[in-house]
């Protein structure tokens, strides 16, 4: 199988083409148009511009979705000690936190003496839309590139979560963890909308059958789309330097320490292996490669590491687990 000679896509990627040289379209598009220097400082000028806004007027200043893994703990300690907001840390428990995690969640909000809430839904209507994620081909192209189909729908059920708590409690910005490769630097400041907010529930609305409707209105349904003003979506490691060994120093200074439970590409989710091998058997093409790739191109990473990271052994044990825990296996 044809793979870029720079980065790590291949020719299994919906959008990838490629030159004589062999060379992807996104990696000769980086080339011709790296403006990322500028774009980050223009973009945390206009977050530091809307925290003098809209900072200090209520009891938090940012609801921060806190999974555990390496980037959500280094996105809260950017938070607090960096831009100096009082943060509520959130996380969305699905049923297949680390063990690990919960431990570094503890200790993490303990050592920068942050609030944290852990909010877990009906472990029954989470099964149902994950089991729904992995049999269907529900998904559009430019959503199944970036993600596995299992994590678009947790991304879309957390970032509900997030909005209906900062609505509630009138918490101006919600704070993402996401790295450079996963959404880009102008996506990094954005104000939610309600018809955001109508996409996403109507997405997994599509996921859950009859049995599991009556749940929706107590995790899905902020309290009034159009109900004061909308959080601002924020996700700083975009526009601040993101430089995996650095992170890695600082937050163990905090007390983390990398789960020995995950794969490659998580530090913090026990369904994520599963979650890409149901990916690859589904596209041909693993859901972490579009990530990869953009931190190859950034400098990040070298595409040998990144090589590493996508073709890496899955736990076998913990896919088992999984699976029983979703009904997958008789």
């Amino acid at each position: 199988m044809r793979t870029c000679k720079t980065c790590t896509l291949t020719e299994k990627f919906p959008s990838a083409r490629f030159n004589a040289e062999g060379r992807c379209n996104y990696c000769l598009a980086h080339e011709a148009e790296d403006r990322r220097d500028d774009n980050a400082s223009e973009y945390r000028i206009k977050f530091e511009k809307l925290i003098s806004i809209h900072a200090g007027k209520g009891q938090y200043d940012v609801l921060a979705a806190f999974s555990g893994g390496k980037d959500s703990t280094y996105t809260l300690d950017l938070f607090r000690n960096h831009f100096r907001l009082k943060v509520l840390a959130l996380t969305f428990d699905h049923g297949f936190v680390s063990p690990y995690a919960v431990g570094n969640i503890r200790t993490v909000t303990e050592a920068l003496g942050v609030d944290h809430i852990m909010f877990r839904p009906d472990f029954h209507l989470v099964r149902d839309i994950f089991r729904a994620s992995a049999a269907r081909h529900f998904y559009a192209k430019k959503a199944i590139e970036r993600s596995s189909t299992i994590c678009l729908s947790c991304m879309n059920l957390a970032r509900l979560i997030m909005i209906k708590t900062a609505q509630e409690k009138k918490i101006p910005f919600i704070g993402f963890g996401w790295s450079p490769g996963q959404a880009p630097v102008q996506s990094s400041v954005m104000k939610n909308s309600p018809y955001i907010i109508n996409a996403m529930q109507r997405s997994l609305a599509r996921l859950i059958d009859g049995s599991s409707a009556r749940e929706i209105p107590a995790c899905m349904n902020g309290p009034g789309q159009n109900s004061g003003s909308m959080p601002i979506n924020v996700h700083p490691l975009a526009f601040m330097e993101y430089d995996e060994r650095k992170i890695y120093d600082r937050i163990a200074g905090l007390g983390w320490q990398k789960p020995a439970d995950t794969d490659a590409n998580s530090t913090n989710c026990l369904m994520n292996a599963f979650a890409n091998r149901v990916h690859i058997e589904q596209y041909g093409f693993h859901p972490y490669d579009f990530e990869i790739s953009g931190l190859i191109r950034a400098g990040v990473m070298t595409r040998a590491e990144g090589l590493e990271r996508l073709t890496r052994p899955e736990n076998e044990e913990i896919i088992r687990h999984v699976k029983k825990r979703l009904g997958l296996t008789s």
